[in-house]
């Protein structure tokens, strides 16, 4: 079923869904994704971008809601994208491609109506080299990472090391802007996946993007704690009460933060209650 009711702060999966392909519309809709973002940039040829854009603002329009992945400020179908959204109830928010600037932020924000959340992708060697700014810019509301496109424009490679520093920029840019943990790029094979999402994780990426709705179970999986890691937290809260806030070293208050941190995600992604149960035993 689909995970409708987690908020977009914390959406661990988000499904591109192309524009030009409508009877997907409601195949993403009922799937177990966070959150669903119509494609009308690269998943769209120019000669089919008008029409996409017609079925999306239909679709949006008819009691449904989703994300729209919107063409970049620099190209012909900015504006047409912006205005033909502009008034559309089911909007909410826009993926802007290729953010180079917190200049395409603001503009796209100008277009659009007030509030309008925008998730500026990161796809390019100048998106990274102005990522505080683009964090920073007052409509930006999570930082994405297109890593398919970076790799073309900079050459690199598919070793993780080599996008190391990238993720690395997006996620210290996402906190020091006080932003949520930003959305990490698509694994684009089913094998690689729980590995790639593990690679999200571990870099500090709290969401992942994913081409095909099968692949929405084990990012949800892989980017929320563990059963494991929901059974020491409770554990180690119910120790610390216990002992009426003792602390014995210097490790105490950050694990109690980070046990605490772990026991509302558990509670927003719905996963607290097993793990509750399990927790006597394994703490």
């Amino acid at each position: 079923m689909p995970r409708t009711d987690v908020s977009p702060l914390i959406a661990r999966s988000w499904l591109l869904v192309p524009a030009s392909k409508p009877e997907l519309f409601e195949i993403a809709q009922a799937s177990e994704a966070d959150a669903i973002i119509i494609d009308i940039e690269d998943a769209v040829a120019a000669k089919d971008k008008a029409q996409a854009r017609e079925d999306t603002v239909a679709w949006l329009s008819s009691g449904h809601r989703a994300w729209v992945r919107i063409n970049d400020a620099a190209s012909e179908f900015w504006s047409v994208d912006c205005a033909a959204l502009k008034d559309v109830e089911g909007l909410e928010g826009v993926m802007l491609a290729k953010t180079e600037s917190a200049s395409h932020v603001n503009d796209t924000a100008d277009r659009l109506p007030e509030g309008m959340r925008i998730l500026p992708l990161v796809e390019t060697a100048r998106g990274v080299l102005h990522v505080e700014q683009i964090s920073n810019a007052p409509s930006t509301f999570r930082l994405a990472f297109g890593t398919g496109d970076f790799k073309r424009d900079t050459a690199t490679g598919d070793e993780p090391i080599a996008l190391a520093y990238a993720r690395s920029q997006l996620v210290i840019a996402s906190r020091a802007a006080r932003l949520p943990a930003p959305i990490d790029g698509p694994t684009l094979t089913m094998d690689a996946l729980a590995d790639g999402t593990r690679l999200s994780k571990e870099m500090g990426m709290s969401g992942k993007l994913l081409l095909t709705h099968e692949q929405a179970p084990t990012i949800n999986a892989g980017l929320a704690p563990s059963p494991d890691e929901v059974a020491w937290a409770h554990g180690f809260v119910k120790a610390f009460e216990e002992s009426g806030g003792k602390i014995t070293d210097g490790s105490d208050l950050p694990r109690l933060a980070r046990a605490q941190k772990i026991q509302t995600q558990a509670r927003d992604f719905g996963i607290d209650a097993d793990a509750a149960r399990l927790a006597d035993l394994n703490y």
